[in-house]
């Protein structure tokens, strides 16, 4: 059974019962999900943590809350591209909220969920998410007996992804029900992989990874059945096809960082000028390069050079994978499409592309700064978890004095699950304090419990 353009969208919100909007209300739903987000502590914090390179010194690379807002800035172009087509596709069949929605508001839904796509990443990039899983591998024997299969193999592979839906959705001490309480569209577009964590496919798009956890499932599985998105295993091992604009969300990430990763290694020195030039050149066609190249001229400082080849790039890729999301509405609704939009693309951008990601892997993303954070942030976040972990995994009446005192030290606002009746509750009550952390706070916490920084001394 097909998914259908009228059932994928919808204003009720996680935590909250369905209104409806006054007429002369100043923002819709969905500018309000966008609202909600750039306010936020979690949003906030994506400013001290790690994209690619270690945070700055003298030279102001993308950390996660600027490529964030840059994914949004694509997203809401890509929505908006796309919003319109459709509109002018099925005229005939859309209702006028139908039309409505996707003329004004599905821009504002795919910049909200580009805007949360890396939320519930912890800190010292995607090494942090490895260090976390990590840490559960290294002790097996000692902690798989407290948790069930499906627990357990939520721990051995923490998800960034997932971890992004439990901090909109859960209710944190001091926080209402639902969390965020952010519309299902917008919680739904942020699920690149919507099954958990025993339904994982590497053959399959949707489920190379897992995208919410057991504590978040009930939830999700809410939304996407009030979605309509295609179920393609029956319970209690839950997982869909993807909501078709998680595709927008995804191709925005994707047009970013293959972008803009190479700008920052010019800034850094690490990718020549004319490195960086020639691979951004070749996504231009023979006479755009003739018109690019005279402009070039006239700028003298090649950093700006850089950064008005990175717009034209983006542009061209951005204008391609709304086309790619179009040719493809039929397997997208089918939930059958099995590759990312920027994959679809024509291969005169295609095969550029695939140039600079093998030269970003090479150059970029294995080069020693990269890798020294990397072994930083193992090291860190598996000493903090050293100290978390084994306390909660202890019932209440176990637990040592030592491990009182450290409880004192949580925020207030992670205490909700410290004496919750499960290990796998309160174990997730650690894992939200520590995959929050900021890479600074991280590091000044490690330091004070390691005793390197001690107050006073």
């Amino acid at each position: 059974m097909s998914m259908e353009w009228n059932r994928l969208y919808a204003n009720q919100r996680t935590g909250e019962p369905l209104t409806t909007p006054g007429v002369d209300a100043p923002r819709t739903d969905f500018q309000r999900d966008f609202d909600r987000l750039i306010f936020s502590s979690p949003f906030r914090r994506l400013q001290n943590k790690t994209q690619v390179f270690p945070l700055p010194g003298s030279v102001f690379v993308h950390n996660r809350l600027t490529h964030s807002l840059e994914v949004a800035s694509i997203g809401r172009t890509l929505g908006k591209l796309v919003g319109k087509a459709l509109v002018e596709r099925h005229i005939e069949s859309f209702s006028v909220a139908d039309a409505d929605f996707y003329r004004f508001d599905l821009s504002n839904v795919v910049a909200a969920a580009c805007l949360a796509h890396d939320i519930g990443n912890p800190a010292f990039g995607h090494s942090g998410e490895k260090a976390l899983s990590q840490f559960f591998l290294d002790r097996e024997a000692d902690l798989k007996p407290h948790f069930s299969a499906a627990e357990w193999s939520d721990l051995i592979e923490f998800e960034g992804n997932a971890n992004a839906i439990r901090v909109l959705t859960n209710a944190w001490q001091g926080r209402l029900e639902g969390g965020y309480r952010l519309t299902y569209p917008t919680i739904a577009a942020i699920a690149k992989y919507p099954c958990e964590s025993t339904r994982t496919d590497k053959k399959r798009l949707a489920q190379k990874k897992y995208g919410f956890f057991q504590s978040e499932k009930e939830t999700f599985v809410q939304i996407a059945q009030h979605l309509g998105m295609r179920q393609l295993s029956a319970t209690p091992f839950m997982s869909f096809a993807r909501h078709p604009f998680v595709f927008l969300v995804e191709a925005a990430d994707d047009i970013c960082y293959r972008i803009i990763d190479l700008e920052d290694a010019h800034r850094l020195g690490i990718l020549s000028y004319d490195t960086v030039k020639e691979l951004l050149f070749q996504l231009f066609s023979e006479s755009e390069k003739e018109k690019v190249a005279a402009n070039l001229t006239q700028m003298g400082d090649k950093n700006e050079e850089i950064a008005y080849l990175r717009s034209k790039s983006l542009n061209h890729l951005t204008n391609a994978c709304a086309n790619a999301f179009l040719e493809n509405e039929h397997s997208l609704l089918s939930g059958t499409l099995e590759d990312s939009l920027i994959d679809l693309i024509a291969d005169d951008l295609l095969q550029p592309l695939r140039e600079i990601e093998n030269i970003s892997v090479k150059e970029i993303y294995n080069h020693p700064s990269v890798i020294e954070i990397e072994m930083a942030g193992f090291e860190v976040m598996n000493d903090l978890l050293s100290k978390v972990v084994p306390a909660l995994v202890k019932s209440p009446e176990q637990r040592s004095s030592r491990d009182k005192k450290l409880f004192l030290l949580i925020p207030n606002q992670y205490k909700n699950g410290i004496n919750a009746p499960t290990a796998y509750q309160r174990v997730q009550c650690g894992l939200d304090y520590v995959s929050g952390m900021t890479d600074l706070y991280a590091m000044e916490i490690y330091r004070k419990w390691k005793g390197i920084q001690v107050p006073g001394f």
